[in-house]
């Protein structure tokens, strides 16, 4: 009997040793999140993306999976963030007339707001006590995951840090651009769209894209926008 329960205490690290596992841990919360967020009639507060990064924690934590491990088994599926990303050029390409119409306003607040996404939560944290390191994982929170990961490397922050600001700042724009579009209002998708991919990244986009082709078109444009204008910029001026 006892020899039952080592051997079935040991079966997370057994699986773990195997990409697969990692792959189909992440893949199977991914699903159960989007489940939820349509069981919960989808609440703009708990956008799906949230819902399974809290329970795939739960179930690294319970099963004693080693992060790291994990980590190096879904290596794959974070190789694909990359592609998926350029993928995004599809609708920038559809709304391309939109965007000529609109080029005066996106040159000239694009650098404005991105350098202001890195900016207030860099000085609240240097304000706060925090390390160079957590400098270094919060200046780029505001940038899509691929590029963010390597501006971080760069710097010489937190990866792991990095992702929890990019899902705290994914859900908290998002759900402030939803609520200050109804109060002041903005009825226009571009602005709505552009707003959610230059604050909220890929957790915006994906909002806007449910608004509607255009809002999403924006969204991507204001994302990939300021990752490029970010990776750029905030190494240069981070060392200063």
């Amino acid at each position: 009997m006892t020899e039952l329960i080592e051997r079935f205490i040991a079966i997370p690290d057994i699986l773990s040793t195997s990409p697969m596992f990692a792959i189909g841990l992440t893949l199977s919360a991914f699903f159960a999140g989007n489940w939820l967020f349509a069981r919960f009639g989808r609440p703009l507060w708990m956008p799906p993306v949230v819902l399974s990064a809290v329970m795939l924690a739960v179930v690294i934590a319970v099963l004693s999976v080693d992060y790291i491990r994990y980590q190096e088994g879904a290596f794959w599926i974070t190789v694909l963030l990359g592609p998926a990303t350029v993928a995004l050029g599809i609708p920038l390409y559809q709304q391309i007339h939109h965007i000529r119409a609109m080029w005066l306003p996106i040159v000239v607040t694009l650098p404005l707001a991105a350098t202001l996404a890195a900016v207030y939560a860099v000085v609240i944290a240097w304000a706060l006590g925090a390390t160079p390191e957590v400098l270094a994982s919060l200046a780029p929170k505001s940038v899509t995951a691929p590029i963010a990961i390597g501006i971080t490397n760069q710097l010489g922050g937190s990866v792991p840090l990095l992702m929890g600001g990019l899902l705290i700042t994914g859900v908290v724009a998002t759900l402030f651009v939803d609520l200050l579009a109804k109060w002041l209002p903005v009825e226009d998708e571009r602005i709505l769209g552009f707003a959610l991919g230059l604050n909220g990244h890929a957790i915006g986009t994906a909002r806007a894209f449910e608004i509607s082709h255009t809002a999403g078109a924006f969204a991507s444009l204001g994302m990939g926008l300021t990752g490029v204008f970010t990776a750029l910029i905030l190494p240069l001026v981070f060392r200063l």
